[in-house]
């Protein structure tokens, strides 16, 4: 008698993923065709427990490094202008030169902050600012027609843009005689009794900071001091960049095609600033 093949049983766990490949296949009506062109893809298929679990590991890493790590922002304003442009989507590295403890210190890669730094901080209004760093602790500052100066050596700044003011002009600082009531009074008497031959001494555990767009930026001239408790960030890279028309720069208002584009190409080209997708910020 001729021997008989014997169907072989697939056990419980072989079972699962053979019925999910199964059902995909029957609904969308392609299960043949992945049989003949792959005939083990059913047996790699994860099973839904298991894509389950991928994803649930995946969005545990992703907030981790969204609270610990990492953080996006959208640059709302033009003080930072052409170094930030408004509508920047912006990741910032929430480790590097946040305050640091004293366990933390000799595990995590903090570093302290520089002078030329683009820090992110805290300040009363609004919550959260994003400024470059020109003078730390120590050092004595004077701005004489927009150049500054640090212990009386001009500091290169290849970063600052000079558009049209807005408001006072702002190429000088410190200021002899109150004249600018957008200046804090109470920032303004701290600042007459740090001044010395014309030069401000910046205390200890502070930072004196300057938007990019010097004549468009409310910045340490006008409200203090940032003290290094409320530098909490430093941006890392443009992710994104949406366009928008940059007001302190009127010249460039043709740049802002969104709406008006005449085909659909046209559109996508002037929905967002492509060039500026994964530039470093520096």
């Amino acid at each position: 008698m001729p021997a008989q093949a014997t169907p072989v049983q697939a056990t419980p766990v072989e079972a699962a993923p053979v019925a999910a490949a199964q059902g995909f296949g029957r609904r969308f009506g392609i299960g043949a065709a992945l049989d003949r062109r792959w005939p083990d893809l059913r047996q790699l298929l994860p099973t839904a427990p298991e894509a389950l679990a991928s994803l649930l590991r995946t969005i545990v890493v992703a907030l981790f490094i969204l609270t610990f790590v990492m953080q996006p922002f959208l640059i709302p304003s033009e003080s930072m202008e052409r170094t930030l442009l408004v509508g920047d989507f912006l990741l910032f590295n929430k480790q590097a030169v946040a305050p640091a403890g004293a366990i933390g210190r000799l595990i995590l890669p903090y570093r302290e902050v520089r002078r030329g730094d683009i820090v992110v901080f805290h300040h009363p209004s609004p919550p959260l600012l994003v400024k470059r760093v020109v003078a730390i602790p120590g050092d004595r500052l004077r701005i004489e027609n927009g150049r500054v100066f640090i212990d009386g050596a001009p500091l290169s700044q290849p970063y600052a843009y000079f558009a049209p003011a807005s408001g006072v002009a702002r190429g000088n600082f410190p200021a002899k005689i109150y004249t600018d009531p957008a200046v804090d009074p109470d920032w303004w008497r701290e600042m007459q009794s740090l001044t010395h031959d014309g030069e401000l001494t910046i205390p200890a555990g502070e930072y004196f900071v300057l938007g990019d767009n010097r004549e468009n930026s409310d910045d340490s001239r006008y409200w203090g001091f940032v003290p290094r408790d409320a530098i909490v960030a430093t941006p890392v890279i443009i992710y994104f960049s949406l366009r928008r028309v940059p007001g302190a720069d009127p010249a460039k208002g043709a740049d802002d095609r969104l709406g008006h584009g005449t085909d659909f190409a046209d559109k996508v080209a002037g929905f967002a600033r492509w060039g500026r997708i994964f530039r470093v910020v520096h």
